[in-house]
C-alpha cells in the first residue's frame, strides 16, 4: 500500500516559510531531536519529498531556523533601541528588555541558535549572529563616547551585560522568577550595570 503522503501535493504556495513555522512550533513543543522533514511535510500537507527542495537534510532545516532566529533577534533589538530616543540609559533598558523577552518567548529557538552557531561550517549562522551582537557592541561604544561607560575593551563590558541578560532569562525560563517581574528586574539590572560600568570619578 503506498505511503499516504505520496498522495499529497508536491507544491505549496510558500513551502519554505510554512516548513520553518511548523519546525519552530515543533522545536518549542518537542525539542530539536524530534524534528523530522517527513513529519513536517505531513503537517503542512505536502508530499514527504517536497521539503527537500528547500532543505536537503534535517541539519539544513535546523540551520535555517537558527539563522532566521538571529535575524529576528536583530530586528527586535533594532526596533527597541531606535524607539528609545536619544537617552542612553533608556536605550540600554530597551535593548535589555528586547533581548530577555526574546529569550523567554523563544527559549528552545535561542538554545538552537547558540548551539548551531558553534557547529563547524555554520558560516551563515555566524554571519547572522554578527548583526545582533554588533548592535549591542555599538550600544556600548555609544555609551563610551558619551562618557556613560568606562573606556576600554567593549567586549569585556559586553560580556557582563550578556551574562546579566542570560541570567535573567534563565531564571524566568526555569520558573525560579515570575515572568511578570521581568520589567522590574531589568530596571534594577540597568541601574546596577550603568553604575558599575561608569568611568571612575
Amino acid at each position: 500500500m503506498p505511503d499516504a503522503t505520496d498522495e499529497r501535493p508536491y507544491h505549496h504556495g510558500n513551502l519554505r516559510a510554512a516548513l520553518l513555522d511548523a519546525a519552530e512550533r515543533g522545536l518549542r513543543d518537542h525539542g530539536a531531536d524530534r524534528l523530522s522533514l517527513r513529519d513536517l511535510a505531513r503537517e503542512v500537507g505536502v508530499s514527504h519529498a517536497a521539503p527537500r527542495r528547500h532543505f536537503p537534510h534535517r541539519q539544513a532545516l535546523l540551520d535555517a531556523l537558527a539563522e532566521a532566529g538571529f535575524m529576528r533577534l536583530d530586528t527586535a533589538l533594532c526596533t527597541a533601541v531606535a524607539g528609545a530616543g536619544d537617552d542612553f540609559p533608556a536605550q540600554v533598558r530597551a535593548g535589555m528588555i528586547a533581548y530577555t523577552r526574546f529569550a523567554i518567548d523563544n527559549a528552545a529557538l535561542l538554545e538552537l541558535m547558540y548551539t548551531s552557531k558553534h557547529r563547524p561550517g555554520a558560516t551563515r549562522i555566524v554571519a547572522a549572529a554578527e548583526a545582533p551582537f554588533g548592535r549591542m557592541r555599538d550600544l556600548i561604544l555609544r555609551g563610551q563616547e558619551r562618557g556613560a561607560l568606562q573606556a576600554g575593551d567593549p567586549e569585556r563590558i559586553g560580556i557582563v551585560l550578556f551574562a546579566t541578560l542570560q541570567g535573567i532569562a534563565t531564571l524566568i525560563n526555569g520558573s525560579l522568577v515570575a515572568p511578570e517581574l521581568l520589567d522590574d528586574i531589568v530596571d534594577t539590572a540597568v541601574e546596577q550595570f550603568l553604575r558599575g560600568a561608569r568611568p571612575p570619578a
